[in-house]
């Protein structure tokens, strides 16, 4: 079977993939940015492993003998979902296999906004010293309100966490958790209270830019902003205006509006905000994770069984 993994492969991974020729899979790695080289490789392909370079109906269109798309990861927004099932082609999703890293990479980012980890680094490679009003910035998880928006996998993961570190947890949901480790409370609720604002929610229609200027204008003076949910979800301008004025403290962010960010982001420009590439999900364990449930998949259309997490 012909899969194209469609993201960068390191030599481990690499490797890894090449063993799985013994499980009848023919692994052809394909990094987004060489785009020649993938549409080359759809007429063949009758799976693509899917991470993040969006997949269009042209692209979906270009593949006459696709049968899954398999996204590596839990978020379908880049996949046009319509266009595959107009073809008949399936659309899975792998819940659950990157909940620890992720929750582990918000933590990060909440700390690293808290601490302003950017000036901590600058500081040790340069001249050592911190300015003074650093000392009237730096902070604890501890004594804090943490507010998560959104209370599915990860969220759940790290709610327990957040309060064994002695922070109150709010969170906002459609509907109560009642194991949720946390207290409910309405968005507005949740912004007006939380020293931390972290996004745990899908993008969709009624999510985009759910934090806007509004929003921000409703949050804490001085609150911290996470996100490893989806850059969609934030109005940048607003954000970075925020940042600029002291609205908001810091801001810890894993994904953007744009993906790549232009290299012109303002948001690069500013020491308190820590990024990372949409990386939150990247661990070696979330990559074992991922491709048992791919390899599985791909033996379950082989063999004309019911996929595992089957969105269409």
């Amino acid at each position: 079977m012909n899969v194209i993994y469609h993201y960068p492969a390191g030599p481990g991974l690499t490797r890894r993939l090449a063993a799985l020729d013994d499980e009848g899979l023919s692994i052809s790695v394909c990094e987004p940015a060489d785009r020649n080289r993938f549409r080359g490789l759809l007429s063949g392909a009758e799976v693509i492993w899917h991470l993040l370079e969006p997949l269009t109906a042209e692209i979906i269109a270009s593949a006459p003998r696709l049968r899954l798309i398999q996204k590596i990861g839990v978020g379908v927004n880049t996949i046009d979902v319509e266009a595959a099932r107009r073809r008949g082609v399936a659309v899975c999703n792998m819940p659950g296999t990157n909940t620890q890293a992720v929750a582990e990479m918000t933590l990060l980012l909440m700390l690293g906004a808290l601490r302003r980890a950017t000036r901590l680094d600058a500081a040790a490679r340069t001249t050592w010293r911190l300015p003074p009003v650093f000392q009237d910035h730096a902070g604890e998880v501890r004594g804090r309100t943490v507010g998560l928006v959104g209370y599915g996998a990860v969220p759940r993961r790290l709610a327990p966490v957040l309060r064994a570190l002695g922070a109150r947890v709010l969170y906002a949901s459609r509907s109560p958790k009642p194991d949720a480790a946390g207290e409910r409370a309405p968005l507005d609720a949740l912004l007006r209270a939380s020293d931390v604002v972290s996004l745990h929610v899908p993008l969709a229609p009624d999510t985009a830019r759910l934090i806007d200027a509004g929003a921000i204008a409703r949050m804490k003076p001085g609150a911290v902003l996470v996100n490893t949910a989806r850059g969609g979800l934030v109005d940048e301008a607003a954000l970075v205006e925020a940042l600029r004025t002291g609205r908001l403290g810091a801001a810890g962010l894993d994904v953007f509006e744009t993906e790549p960010p232009p290299a012109g982001n303002p948001l690069f420009g500013l020491d308190n905000v820590v990024c990372s590439p949409h990386a939150a999900w990247l661990t070696r364990e979330t990559l074992e994770r991922s491709l048992a449930v791919a390899v599985e998949n791909c033996r379950r259309i082989a063999a004309g069984e019911d996929l595992l997490h089957r969105v269409a």
